[in-house]
């Protein structure tokens, strides 16, 4: 028995010595240890708006609290009387009947890495509206959705709030696109209507497909 715990020992040590070799070694000055390295790659994708610069006047996109961009038009009226507080005023087409429209351009940029495609859409949609006691504003868009500069009240359409608009489609990652938002003012009198600031939300989904 004691033979062969010997030979067991023996062998044993002589494993040792071979699974170690690469960091060890005797009679020589040098010695090559392997580090092997292992990394998963995972798809990823970010979405950023932020301030135009397509035209002269722009309104300012923001880091928000409590959303993750602002955007405010300041003072509005139905009849786009008056300078703007920011961006630029398109007059109603029948005043006292049709709507004015406040707008300013602002840029998307979507970015992917590592997807299975290099196709992408962004969409948005309105997913809180204002209250409806100021329903006299409404979100809207450039129909377009090219980076074309709207030149009438007539080029833009209001954002949806069922089905989501697509408003870039894309296969450049990294690229800054153009839009253009803005609110419509129609002319509706009545009791209700607050002079404080309103609010409603856009939001914007970067899909690659």
């Amino acid at each position: 028995m004691k033979k062969y715990f010997t030979i067991f020992a023996l062998g044993m040590m002589a494993l040792s010595t071979a699974a170690f070799a690469a960091t060890t070694a005797t009679g020589t000055n040098t010695v090559a240890p392997t580090l092997q390295i292992s990394a998963t790659v995972q798809s990823a994708v970010q979405l950023t708006l932020s301030t135009g610069t397509s035209t002269a006047a722009h309104c300012a996109v923001t880091p928000g609290t409590g959303t993750d961009y602002l955007m405010s038009f300041g003072t509005v009226n139905a009849l786009a009387l008056g300078t703007p507080t920011c961006g630029t005023a398109f007059a109603p087409t029948t005043p006292g009947t049709t709507p004015a429209i406040y707008w300013s351009d602002y840029n998307v940029t979507p970015v992917w890495t590592s997807q299975a495609t290099n196709n992408a859409t962004v969409t948005a949609r309105v997913t809180t509206d204002f209250p409806s006691a100021t329903r006299s504003l409404t979100v809207v868009r450039d129909s377009a959705g090219t980076g074309a500069v709207p030149a009438a009240i007539a080029d833009f359409t209001p954002i949806s709030t069922a089905t989501a608009d697509t408003i870039v489609t894309t296969t450049n990652s990294g690229t800054a696109q153009t839009r253009f938002i803005g609110v419509q003012v129609a002319p509706t009198s009545g009791a209700g209507i607050p002079a404080t600031a309103q609010t409603a939300t856009v939001t914007f989904t970067l899909t690659v497909n």
